[in-house]
């Protein structure tokens, strides 16, 4: 089993990673800026920490075996996440990642089509950097797990297909994945690490 940091474990997907984490039995520490709903767990400890203050971050993710980044990349870059992983010695780091940067049939990406969400760009332009700045990094185990341009709450069924740099569409033509399902993937993946510095998609 193993010692996993969360950042942004109270969020949506965060959440659904902590439980997914809990069940297999790994040992979590939950980090977000107030960490009060998740209350008393066994197997977590919660940290209150401002995940911009790379000092404390570090020290909260220090002794890990793995982290996991769940937070908006609009608030969080890639540089205030992967310095302080590599300065506290962890050599692992996987990151929620967006749909936005997946690849549509006709090569270009979910987010530079036609009618993409004026409120979501934002968002998916800095998880496209993030992504960038992670292609570049030498020293770091990083996986980048981009889920569907749906991502939402829904059941957990631990049916779902594994993509690389292209959307997943089902056969009803709709790219979709609960939280809980990406957790399944993205858990499978720090226990069997079949993605080392790739990104990888999760869809039904």
């Amino acid at each position: 089993m193993s010692k996993i940091a969360i950042i942004g474990a109270t969020g949506r997907a965060g959440s659904q990673l902590l439980e997914e984490a809990l069940r297999r039995g790994h040992s979590v520490t939950a980090i977000a800026r107030d960490t009060a709903k998740i209350g008393a767990r066994a197997g977590v400890v919660s940290k209150n920490v401002d995940a911009l203050d790379a000092e404390a971050l570090q020290a909260a993710i220090a002794g890990h075996d793995v982290v996991i980044s769940a937070a908006h990349f609009a608030t969080l870059p890639a540089s205030a996440v992967i310095g302080p992983v590599k300065n506290a010695g962890v050599k692992r780091l996987l990151v929620v990642g967006g749909a936005g940067s997946l690849l549509l049939p006709d090569g270009g990406r979910v987010i530079d089509s036609e009618g993409f969400p004026e409120e979501y760009k934002a968002e998916a332009s800095a998880g496209a950097l993030f992504l960038q700045n992670l292609r570049q990094e030498q020293q770091l185990d990083w996986t980048f797990v981009s889920p569907s341009a749906e991502f939402v709450e829904g059941e957990r069924t631990g049916t779902f297909r594994i993509g690389k740099d292209d959307l997943l569409v089902s056969a009803q033509g709709r790219s979709w994945i609960t939280f809980a399902d990406y957790a399944i993937a993205l858990l499978d993946e720090v226990q069997e690490p079949k993605h080392s510095r790739q990104r990888f998609a999760v869809g039904y």
